[in-house]
């Protein structure tokens, strides 16, 4: 049920933004018209207002996903907790788009059809300032983290660091509880906003082994600087992006005669955007399995404990009722992680092989 959601929440953003960019409802037409006069503040009023659009749309989707995670038991949040958390996702994100969209126009009246260049390096410098401020500005905006307390699994995470040789960084508590029975950890932020962040629920009912392999496995991402390799994929693909949804949104509005630079281009750039960025997201997933994959091996090699590591894969499913052995399509287009049967399998092999 949660993939047929996802897949009616992104066929309705498509066809908003293909009404949007192709049909043109009258009332669009004139207001973008209207915020052609001021180019700055028009192009960021319409990026903006897309932003707002989109999500609109794609709220009765989100809604009924959180309501069967909450008869399913994984969802904590009342429905006002939920709405709350929407608008102030909104909110960021129609600033966000608003930057972004006025800035591009911007480029675009500046450079012509070499926008791109100055736009990717712009880009990539802008991921690195959000991967960056993203722990310490966007996400206690959410939720409260606190540093992890003295304690066993305190002493886990830094013996296991040591034996490791990374710097971990911060080590904080997130109190994921509050809106959900799921199990998760993460590492996130660079240079100084560096952290790990482990969810509540995790360190109060996993065990001992349990938690060791799941902070272990974070651990392999340290090790690997696999932020820093996600940041040189934008760096590797923005440019490709940028280039393929120039040519898509110009021939869009070639029917339109909407210049790039003018409010009245960003709903076929957003389209083309949206599109490209599909497209983009797939690749990266690839790459993404092979390196949770990759520090699924880690995490064998520093804790020497594949029953852990099965278990904890177990609890990761059961917990967060998740579908163990997905449809192969669904992995190849929106798996960030391989599937729970082929990481057990994989402690499995290592298991076996280390035996004499």
């Amino acid at each position: 049920g949660q993939r047929l959601i996802l897949v009616g929440s992104l066929v309705a953003e498509g066809a908003v933004l293909i009404l949007l960019a192709t049909g043109r409802p009258a009332v669009t037409r004139r207001a973008l018209e209207r915020l052609a006069a001021r180019p700055v503040l028009g192009g960021a009023a319409a990026a903006a207002g897309l932003s707002v659009v989109v999500a609109v749309i794609t709220v009765p989707f989100g809604i009924a996903a959180h309501e069967r995670s909450v008869d399913a038991g994984l969802s904590t949040q009342s429905i006002g907790g939920w709405t709350s958390d929407w608008g102030k996702g909104t909110a960021i994100g129609a600033a966000l788009a608003g930057l972004v969209g006025t800035f591009a126009l911007a480029l675009m009246r500046r450079f012509g059809p070499r926008w791109w260049i100055p736009g990717s390096v712009a880009a990539v410098g802008a991921a690195g300032v959000l991967t960056w401020l993203a722990p310490v500005v966007v996400a206690p905006i959410f939720n409260k983290f606190e540093p992890l307390e003295p304690g066993q699994a305190r002493a886990d995470v830094l013996e296991l660091a040591r034996k490791a040789g990374v710097d971990v960084g911060q080590v904080y508590r997130v109190d994921a509880s509050r809106r959900t029975t799921a199990i998760n950890a993460y590492v996130n932020g660079i240079g100084s906003s560096k952290r790990v962040v482990l969810f509540d629920t995790l360190l109060n009912d996993l065990n001992r082994g349990e938690r060791r392999a799941v902070v272990a496995h974070e651990l392999g991402h340290v090790h690997g600087n696999d932020i820093q390799r996600g940041l040189l994929f934008v760096a590797i693909a923005t440019p490709l992006a940028l280039i393929c949804a120039s040519g898509v949104a110009g021939r869009i509005t070639s029917r339109e005669g909407a210049e790039p630079g003018k409010p009245a281009y960003l709903p076929a750039f957003a389209l083309a955007i949206a599109a490209t960025s599909f497209v983009v997201g797939i690749a990266g997933n690839q790459l993404s399995r092979a390196v949770e994959a990759r520090a699924d091996t880690f995490a064998l090699q520093l804790t020497n404990d594949p029953r852990g590591m099965i278990e904890l894969q177990q609890q990761l499913a059961d917990r967060n009722l998740s579908d163990p052995d997905p449809p192969g399509v669904f992995t190849f287009l929106f798996g960030t992680h391989p599937p729970a049967v082929e990481r057990i399998g994989a402690a499995l092999a290592w298991e076996q092989g280390r035996r004499p």
